[in-house]
């Protein structure tokens, strides 16, 4: 689908079409909708992303909360298996997924949410240098940085899905 169909879809299919963007969290495209119209890619994208900053704290934690655990082996969306397994992270030695499981465990305990990384083009060294080094930030930090790798994530996601037409 291309922004100037986007821009004429009903609701319904904006949230079909988009509500996956941002993990199991359909209600981001929902009331980004009411945005349009949309000039182009990085439009929709700011209204997405506006619509996050401006919804209450439980909400966003709950947009954190539905990310998997990087290298978890349980069911996840498939636009997070095919990222992850793009890292690297579907072929890790038993060692390799024992540290990330300590590692995603320690930060989920710390912070209240999974530890976040728009994960395209890294691999699975740069992932677990990355969760060593952010584990170590304040809770206030590590909340922005979260919410950041997620508009990361979702800009990652709707080039893939609007730059296939082209």
């Amino acid at each position: 689908m291309q922004i100037a169909e986007l821009n004429k879809v009903e609701q319904t299919g904006f949230v079909n079409a988009l509500g996956w963007v941002f993990e199991n969290s359909p209600w981001v495209a929902a009331r980004a909708w009411f945005r349009r119209p949309f000039s182009s890619l990085e439009t929709l994208h700011a209204a997405m992303t506006a619509e996050v900053e401006s919804a209450p704290e439980a909400e966003q934690l709950q947009l954190l909360r539905s990310h998997p655990d990087l290298g978890t082996r349980a069911r996840m969306a498939d636009a997070s298996a095919a990222e992850q397994a793009g890292a690297g992270l579907d072929s890790l030695t038993a060692e390799e997924f024992e540290h990330l499981q300590q590692l995603n465990s320690t930060y989920k305990e710390k912070f209240g949410f999974p530890f976040l990384l728009a994960v395209k083009g890294s691999t699975k060294i740069d992932i677990m240098r990355s969760l060593e080094q952010r584990i170590g930030q304040p809770r206030d930090v590590e909340y922005r940085e979260a919410l950041r790798q997620v508009y990361r994530i979702a800009e990652f996601r709707l080039r893939e899905t609007l730059e296939k037409v082209h």
